[in-house]
């Protein structure tokens, strides 16, 4: 690419590391090597029947061939509100909620909202790989709060406070996490969303994992904790995970009435409303039986189970319990440093190329999250290739 020939804005964006991992095992796979894919942060199992089916219905509606709110349709505003009550213990109005093409597309939108040129925001990292680039499209800076698995990749409040500026404006919350899996307890959130609202701070909170949680543990909202904080907080969401949605694109953001205004004015001229059959879709995922959530969720757990146990046989490879989602986040710096079949790793990007070239494994390195030294694998797939892949890491590394 000729970066003089594109806006510097955009030009400075990084591709996504985790797609672009995926793609790369996708191609290798096409080709026809066996190799086993933990990158993609994508469930394995089919959308539930009845959402299709809701989905068949509407576009033999022509109703939905037409335009419709370009903040979604009043139906599934509605029942948003009602699962942000149910599951956020926020009461939010129908017309505080604003639809859109994927969480992703409400994250850019919270940022773009927010933040004013120079302004700062607190990013707990590990993180998602798109927030650092979502708070540079918007003008911002990303100020990286750091947490190992020493700390089980929790942030405190005292690393919030030495990290804030007079600049700092937003907080970025994201429980329970990707990429590691850490779920923030009551007494956390608790802390940190007094501790923001003291500091007159704005949260844009991501809770796209919030069903997916493990143990008995409930992911709580700081605006179910900290209910001052309801007037500064972005919740945003989505289908995608919990009912194996990745590729209807249907999220959405629920906040402030002027938040959600200042949004819906951006997404009237960026996108304008979300495909109709998605959103009839998600009404019925929302409304619907939850029983396909469950049975997703009880196959998740086995999974993280199986993968932290067999993980767990290789030395030097620290792989804490996620308490949600659906990701292992492993620290593997005892590895590195090291010469493995004759070449030197020093790195957690050099370690996931060495893994990919010698059994055919591919793991999203820590680089694409914050510091190197940590893999992140995916354990949204079969239990049959999670074994598989993780036991030619046993053999590589035994």
């Amino acid at each position: 690419m000729n970066a003089s020939r594109i806006s510097k804005r955009i030009a400075a964006i990084a591709e996504s590391a985790t797609l672009k991992v995926d793609a790369k095992a996708k191609a290798l796979q096409a080709e026809g090597r066996p190799v086993i894919s933990y990158a993609a942060g994508e469930p394995d199992f089919p959308t539930p029947a009845h959402i299709v089916g809701a989905a068949a219905k509407a576009v033999l509606d022509p109703k939905n061939h037409r335009y419709t709110p370009a903040v979604g349709l009043p139906d599934l505003r509605e029942a948003i509100a009602q699962k942000t009550l149910r599951d956020s213990g926020t009461e939010v109005s129908a017309n505080q909620v604003v639809v859109t093409n994927g969480g992703k597309q409400a994250v850019y939108q919270a940022f773009a909202v927010l933040l004013d040129a120079g302004d700062e925001v607190l990013l707990p990292t590990p993180y998602w790989t798109t927030y650092p680039e979502a708070i540079a499209l918007a003008g911002g800076k990303t100020v990286k709060v750091f947490a190992g698995s020493e700390q089980g990749y929790k942030v405190t409040v005292e690393q919030l406070d030495k990290a804030k500026t007079a600049r700092t404006k937003v907080l970025l919350m994201c429980s329970p996490s990707n990429p590691t899996g850490a779920v923030y307890s009551k007494e956390e959130i608790a802390a940190i969303g007094n501790w923001a609202y003291q500091n007159d701070l704005w949260v844009i909170t991501d809770e796209i994992y919030q069903n997916l949680v493990y143990d008995g543990l409930k992911a709580y909202s700081i605006t179910e904790v900290v209910p001052e904080m309801i007037d500064r907080t972005i919740l945003v969401n989505g289908v995608a995970k919990s009912y194996a949605m990745t590729g209807w694109r249907l999220g959405w953001m629920a906040g402030p009435a002027d938040a959600m205004k200042a949004a819906a004015n951006l997404q009237s001229h960026l996108t304008s409303n979300v495909n109709n059959i998605a959103q009839k879709a998600a009404l019925a995922a929302l409304t619907g039986s939850q029983d396909e959530v469950q049975n997703m969720l009880q196959a998740f757990d086995r999974r993280r189970k199986l993968a932290v146990s067999e993980l767990g046989k290789i030395d030097n490879w620290l792989a804490p319990m996620p308490q949600g989602a659906f990701y292992v986040y492993s620290d593997v710096r005892g590895l590195l440093g090291k010469t493995w079949n004759g070449k030197q790793i020093n790195t957690s990007l050099e370690l996931c190329d060495f893994i990919l070239e010698e059994v055919e494994v591919a793991l999203v390195p820590g680089e694409a999250f914050g510091p190197s030294g940590y893999v992140r694998m995916s354990y949204a797939l079969g239990d049959e290739p999670i074994l598989e892949g993780i036991q030619r890491l046993q053999k590589l590394f035994g």
